[in-house]
């Protein structure tokens, strides 16, 4: 089964055109998609009414893929936030708690840095998050090509094989050791892939704020020759894999829906029990 959705829900303007009430976008959100990434986990860690709040707000059978705390990947120092990783990590594992009852969890997303290169004690850490983190899927993203040279690229994927972790496909800027190539291929049963764009140049950019940064690194807009050939890519998976999540990250110019909607034409894709749309009158 291929599920398509979007880098969170509050930046995507045109599906909310009609909308008259600017706190419902998730209620929105999941008239036209059935997962969505959420990442102001990533943040902080969110109280128990967010994710409550959030679980009602969807239909049914849709599902959060959880991106994980920034100082549990490195992104952040621990101690700005927990007096230990540990105490951060059952933090984290608290808060997913409702996610995984209503059966609303796909799967926490571990995104590591350019700098997590391929070594030994990366791997090890690896495991010491996997051996704490409960009772929920794993997907691992790399940032440094190291995991995947012709002499490594192997023994990475089977690592994660071995391991029952996801391996994060991605397709982005190919920009020397700080992103990696797309590589097509499945670790578990589930499979992940995440579209971040093709801009180089803002990918690269250097001397800008987090918001600045955010805004240029993922401003793209994928044409239909390129949604095509991910369109290929995504039947590859869907033939390895029981369930495959393709989430569009190319937010910065409102591009990610438009694209995703294109890509649930291109595969033949009907989804039911979604929320209903708001309509207008006229």
């Amino acid at each position: 089964m291929i599920t398509i959705g979007l880098t969170g829900w509050g930046d995507h303007d045109a599906l909310y055109a009609d909308l008259t009430n600017k706190k419902d976008k998730l209620l929105a959100y999941g008239s036209h998609f059935p997962t969505v990434e959420l990442d102001s986990t990533y943040y902080s860690i969110q109280p128990e009414r967010n994710i409550r709040k959030w679980i009602s707000e969807t239909p049914e059978r849709f599902k959060f893929v959880v991106k994980i705390h920034q100082a549990l990947t490195g992104h952040a120092s621990v101690e700005d936030y927990a007096d230990t990783r540990l105490q951060l990590i059952e933090q984290f594992n608290l808060m997913i708690g409702p996610l995984i009852e209503e059966d609303k969890l796909a799967m926490v997303l571990i995104q590591f840095p350019p700098w997590f290169d391929c070594s030994t004690a990366n791997i090890n850490y690896i495991l010491y998050l996997k051996k704490y983190l409960i009772s929920m899927p794993l997907a691992i993203e790399f940032r440094n090509d190291s995991w995947f040279t012709a002499d490594m690229k192997e023994h990475t994927l089977s690592f994660l094989h071995e391991h029952g972790l996801i391996h994060s496909v991605c397709d982005e800027p190919q920009s020397g050791h700080g992103s990696i190539p797309m590589v097509n291929r499945v670790t578990h049963q589930t499979a992940l892939m995440r579209f971040h764009g093709r801009n180089v140049a803002g990918w690269t950019k250097k001397d800008l704020t987090d918001q600045e940064w955010r805004e240029v690194r993922y401003l793209y807009d994928y044409n239909e020759q390129e949604l095509q050939e991910l369109a290929r890519k995504i039947k590859i998976l869907d033939q390895k894999a029981e369930d495959v999540y393709v989430i569009f990250n190319n937010n910065s110019g409102g591009h990610a829906a438009a694209n995703a909607k294109r890509m649930i034409e291109l595969l033949d894709i009907e989804y039911r029990g979604l929320n209903f749309q708001q309509l207008k009158l006229f």
